[in-house]
């Protein structure tokens, strides 16, 4: 047992029988120690959170002063604006599936979600389709992005934000696998520059009657770790694996929700869980927001399964088996078939031989 994994025994809370209660409040600044090698005992909570709970919140990542509370102001500030102008960004106009997408639009579990959101990820130049073999359509998700043109402040905090996002993922990343006793650079080859996250801005709705009470319905992430700023409102809950009840996760001001995705669970062959969570729609009359980021590989990078070490690998649980929903060890397959699913008038308009899948 390696030095990171010391203190977990001695105590009770970091035992493998404890029942998670509540989602841990880890600080970010607390990894690094004054020579700057990773903290010991940040590393056991860290892995703690992740095995068991699969969810957790940070503090201290770095945001700029300000920064949060702009992002939050831009982004209300878009969804107040009229019908019309949000749908001339309609995520039906771009067969990357970015975009605009109204109230009750996405799909959960088949039914609709109380929310419209704006999905973008990296500005790249779409490939032909021409050039996307079978077996590799996940290219079809690379291209540009739909923003505002009359309102260059959005693109401007949003892309900042996912900046700062890309660092945070790749620290917290890196500080995980050493958690788990591998390299910190185990998966360097498929997080280049080509890396594929994604990103959105949310607004929730309340009293949507076609969704009731489904703000977004039970679901597990399908990347590696999800960064989700949420405001003050609430309706966030996790359902740690083994249990029936769930957890809410209470807002911090300013704090990071990380979650880890299915990637990650079948890498660890279930030792590391993609946590299910849903979101509970706020009251009626109220909004709430979030930004939700998700770290993510190349779109052609095919996940193996690591070598944890011998304790650990006696706690893996094994990744889950769902045949209505099954993972897909390439990263790029996982997330068009989230995509195709939750986004079904898209699918249909532009890739409907995926619908026959």
């Amino acid at each position: 047992m390696n030095a990171s994994q010391t203190t977990a025994s001695e105590n009770p809370e970091l035992a493998e029988d404890a029942v998670p209660t509540e989602v841990p409040v880890l600080d970010l600044s607390e990894l690094r120690l004054p020579d700057g090698s990773r903290n010991p005992e940040f590393l056991d909570r860290l892995r703690h959170a992740a095995h068991k709970v699969g969810f957790f919140q940070i503090v201290g990542y770095g945001a700029a002063e300000g920064q949060v509370d702009e992002l939050f102001d831009v982004t209300a500030r878009f969804f107040a604006r009229p019908e019309a102008d949000k749908l001339a960004l309609h995520n039906q106009n771009s067969p990357h599936y970015r975009g605009y997408s109204a109230i009750a639009a996405e799909r959960t579990q088949g039914r609709p979600d109380s929310r419209e959101q704006l999905d973008f990820s990296p500005e790249r130049a779409p490939v032909p389709a021409e050039q996307i073999r079978e077996g590799e359509e996940y290219w079809h998700l690379q291209g540009p992005n739909q923003w505002p043109a009359d309102m260059p402040e959005l693109e401007r905090a949003a892309m900042g934000w996912t900046a700062l996002m890309d660092r945070v993922g790749e620290e917290l990343l890196g500080a995980l696998l050493v958690a788990i006793g591998l390299p910190e650079d185990h998966f360097a080859d498929v997080f280049d520059d080509q890396r594929a996250w994604m990103a959105k801005l949310a607004h929730y709705v309340g009293g949507v009657a076609e969704a009731g009470s489904q703000g977004v319905g039970l679901h597990a992430d399908y990347g590696f770790i999800t960064l989700l700023l949420q405001d003050q409102v609430g309706g966030l809950e996790v359902r740690p694996y083994g249990q029936d009840e769930w957890l809410p996760v209470e807002p911090i001001p300013g704090a990071l929700v990380v979650n880890l995705g299915e990637m990650l669970e079948i890498a660890t062959d279930g030792y590391l869980m993609a946590t299910i969570h849903r979101v509970q729609s706020p009251p009626e009359g109220m909004d709430r927001y979030s930004v939700p980021y998700f770290h993510s590989p190349r779109l052609d990078a095919v996940i193996e399964k690591v070598q944890l070490p011998a304790e650990l690998a006696a706690h893996a649980r094994g990744a889950s088996d769902d045949p209505e929903n099954p993972m897909l060890s390439s990263f790029g397959a996982n997330m068009l078939k989230g995509f195709a699913r939750a986004h079904p008038a898209v699918t249909e308009k532009h890739h409907p031989e995926l619908l026959a899948r």
